[in-house]
């Protein structure tokens, strides 16, 4: 696993949603700035991508995961805390 920072990711994967796994991060007010990541899979189809978050996801939940399109400049993710309960589906 490859260990990138996102402007080498936009750069690999030009106008591309990109599920990307978060290595390093830190937190600063409730906003995440992702430092390093690692791409698992690029994506055209939003659906495409979503699935495939949906699916990593599930076989590894303690992963940090996000989908994002390239063309975005940063990739710092804003916190929110969920309090109750959760159902699985």
């Amino acid at each position: 696993m490859k260990l990138v920072k996102w402007e080498e990711i936009t750069k690999l994967h030009p106008s591309r949603l990109v599920l990307v796994e978060t290595i390093k991060a830190s937190s600063n007010n409730r906003v995440r700035s992702l430092e390093d990541m690692a791409v698992i899979q690029d994506y055209d189809d939003p659906q495409e991508a979503w699935s495939g978050y949906k699916h990593f996801h599930k076989l590894y939940p303690m992963r940090e995961l996000y989908v994002f399109h390239t063309s975005r400049t940063d990739v710092e993710v804003v916190e929110e805390f969920f309090s109750g309960v959760r159902q699985r589906t």
